[in-house]
């Protein structure tokens, strides 16, 4: 076998690790070009808090503005599709594909109208993020941190994070070992076996048009 074959071959067991592991050249790359997770998730939360602490009485008079921080700042850096994925478990593969899209929406909504009064509140604490030894070849991470509260115990946290469309995306959070986006999934599995898909999707719609309402008074 002269060289060329043998350097064809290599690239062709290579190439099929890759796909085995259901990781493409590009994400390995990607990987390595990437800024760290770490740096990525201090660096949105430090522009979050900044906002929030500068914005304070802007806020108080019009609280419905921090859902375009939340779009302009926290968004970007999601997997809605994962996160949607986890949360409606293995009803998933049942659900059609306008169901599932509807579901993403409806979803990311929940959780955006969900945590927006609590971000509304975050003012004083502070978050810690730990390094992360980060293999070359990772396409998957889980980022611990924590939130400092003054008088009060810190709250371990951990970003699940992977590589999508050459970026780190964050698809859950655990919040004290809590999934945040798993801790639904038994909600959403009762209202599927109560009145299926369909009624999962209206009673979204109904939470979110409530948390909305909320956000505004």
């Amino acid at each position: 076998m002269n060289t060329m074959k043998i350097i064809k071959s290599g690239f062709t067991v290579i190439t099929s690790m890759f796909l085995m592991l259901g990781i493409s050249w590009s994400q390995a790359i990607a990987a390595q070009q990437l800024e760290s997770p770490v740096i990525m998730l201090e660096r949105t939360s430090q522009q979050v808090i900044k906002i929030l602490r500068d914005d304070q009485e802007l806020l108080k008079k019009e609280p419905e503005r921090v859902y375009k921080i939340i779009d302009d700042y926290i968004l970007p850096h999601l997997d809605e599709v994962t996160m949607a994925k986890l949360a409606m478990g293995k009803n998933w593969k049942n659900a059609s594909k306008d169901q599932k899209l509807e579901f993403v929406t409806e979803f990311k909504n929940l959780l955006v109208r969900t945590y927006s009064k609590s971000l509304l509140e975050f003012r004083d604490q502070q978050i810690n993020y730990f390094p992360l030894n980060l293999a070359d070849d990772a396409h998957k991470a889980s980022v611990k941190a924590e939130v400092i509260q003054p008088g009060g115990p810190s709250i371990p946290m951990a970003y699940r994070v992977r590589i999508k469309n050459n970026a780190w995306k964050v698809y859950d959070i655990k919040i004290d070992g809590i999934s945040l986006v798993t801790s639904y999934r038994g909600t959403f599995t009762q209202e599927i076996r109560k009145s299926g898909i369909d009624g999962l999707l209206k009673y979204l719609r109904d939470q979110n048009s409530v948390l909305a309402s909320n956000v505004k008074s």
